[in-house]
């Protein structure tokens, strides 16, 4: 024990079913413009929730501090303690890393967001996350993963190499 408190957290965040169904009403009229700036922006009221609900998790979790008052500049550029990683992107290749989200949260019953085999979520316009507040944290893209490496992970993960690879194929040297 070094007399040190950190949090990590969890996100499931969604614009919800009716993003899809507004847009399939202007594609059933070929109206593809409407149609994909009815998705563009599902997508970014998605991001947006899951940018609120880092700012109430930074307060609740008492890191705010003398960024308390931080203008809407601060806030994306990201001038505050902490970052949320996402599965599926540079810092988090493994798209099955979600799954551990949606049991530890129960997204399909309290988000009403679902994941397909492939790991995408349902409806298309949301976003899940880890949440982590310490201060020294910070996005990275990792490197090329090397066999030993794979392999290694794959056992870690309980997962077969076929799969491992799969699931990290552009990440591979």
């Amino acid at each position: 024990e070094l007399g040190r408190t950190d949090y990590v957290g969890a996100f499931v965040v969604t614009a919800g079913e009716g993003v899809a169904k507004y847009a399939k009403h202007f594609e059933d009229q070929q109206d593809d413009y409407r149609a994909i700036l009815v998705k563009a922006l599902g997508d970014r009221i998605a991001e947006a929730m899951a940018e609120m609900l880092h700012l109430k998790i930074r307060r609740i979790w008492g890191y705010e501090g003398t960024h308390k008052n931080l203008d809407i500049a601060a806030i994306l550029g990201e001038k505050y303690r902490g970052i949320r990683p996402a599965p599926g992107y540079p810092a988090c290749p493994d798209h099955t890393e979600k799954s551990k989200i949606w049991q530890l949260l129960d997204a399909d019953k309290a988000a009403g967001v679902s994941l397909t085999e492939s790991f995408a979520m349902m409806p298309a316009s949301s976003v899940s996350g880890f949440y982590f507040a310490h201060p020294e944290s910070q996005y990275f893209r990792i490197g090329k993963i090397h066999r030993d490496q794979l392999e290694d992970y794959a056992r870690r993960k309980g997962m077969s190499i076929p799969d491992a690879e799969r699931w990290l194929g552009p990440n591979l040297a």
